[in-house]
């Protein structure tokens, strides 16, 4: 048998949609004209429909009358509790038309959709930067108000975002959890993992314009460009002078402080920079790496072979001004 056809007689004059009430045309029509008869008598906040108001005032009476039969979490909208439904049913009914990724609800597809269009539709209004996501422009935010609301309980030490005190309470646990397959040497954060990787992979993806030098890591790469640029950003507050990278600094402060941090375990003499403790346990060692080409004598540092060099070389550079 044939189904009727709904019959709508109330078409709306705007967009020309019909209805079979009338009552559905006069809600309807409250889209067009911006009619919100509905307040809320808490926030004084309007709605067009009834409804709407009925789900939010379980905002500020906490009713959450739909419970899931799975793990007994309640939502106070039923749309809600269907989404939900899907994390136990593994349902993802929304697929990207590019990648074919599949999503649990609708708004998680359409932000997924920018990472295809490269649409930022969030500005910052202090600095004009833009971003794909409310979140991460609320996030940003913090930046010019400088803002932390994540505390480390252990140090009190505080982040921007909650992810960032994720991996920091990491140095108090002393959770690993990213392993490299490779030496199985584990790691705090995913990021030490992928650059780590690089010393198997030999990759370098950071190339100084300038000299061509190629780096496995930024940070390394940021420092060489200072070679180049001649910025000596870290100031020594006692005698003012300039390195261009903060070890350097660090390193350098030792000498108005006196701290020698670097111990001999053979003679207890301590020294300011490991390196030079790693010179000097060869005294003990009696280790010579450094040989000479053409004779084979050997010695304990570099500088010590190339003075030993001009032996052969007749180089003398040392002249006499008397």
């Amino acid at each position: 048998m044939e189904k009727h056809k709904e019959h709508k007689p109330y078409q709306c004059s705007e967009c020309l949609k019909c209805f079979s009430e009338k009552k559905s045309l006069v809600r309807h029509m409250r889209v067009h004209t911006g009619e919100k008869p509905y307040q809320c008598s808490e926030c004084l906040k309007c709605f067009s429909q009834k409804n709407r108001l009925v789900t939010h005032m379980r905002v500020h009476t906490g009713e959450k009358p739909y419970q899931c039969s799975e793990c007994l979490k309640c939502f106070s909208q039923k749309n809600r509790l269907v989404t939900h439904i899907r994390v136990h049913t593994g349902e993802k009914p929304c697929q990207c038309s590019e990648c074919l990724k599949c999503f649990i609800e609708k708004s998680k597809l359409v932000k997924h959709m920018r990472v295809h269009t490269g649409e930022k539709p969030y500005h910052c209004s202090e600095c004009l930067k833009c971003f794909s996501q409310k979140s991460s422009l609320l996030t940003h935010m913090r930046v010019h108000t400088g803002e932390k609301p994540y505390e480390c309980s252990e140090c009190q030490k505080c982040f921007i975002e909650k992810s960032k005190l994720v991996t920091h309470m990491r140095v108090h646990t002393g959770d690993k959890p990213y392993k490299c397959s490779e030496c199985l040497k584990c790691f705090s954060q995913k990021t030490s993992l992928v650059t780590h990787m690089r010393v198997h992979t030999g990759e370098k993806p950071y190339e100084c314009s300038e000299c061509q030098r190629r780096f496995s890591v930024k940070r390394s790469f940021v420092a060489h460009m200072r070679v180049h640029t001649g910025d000596k950003p870290y100031q020594c507050s006692e005698c003012l002078k300039c390195f261009s990278q903060k070890r350097y600094l660090v390193k350098h402060v030792r000498v108005h402080t006196g701290e020698k941090t670097y111990e001999c375990s053979e003679c207890l003499k301590c020294f300011i920079e490991k390196s030079k403790l790693v010179r000097h346990m060869r005294v003990h060692t009696g280790e010579k790496p450094y040989e000479c080409s053409q004779c084979l004598k050997c010695f304990i540092e570099k500088s010590s072979l190339v003075t030993h060099m001009r032996v052969h070389m007749g180089n003398k550079p040392y002249q006499c001004t008397v």
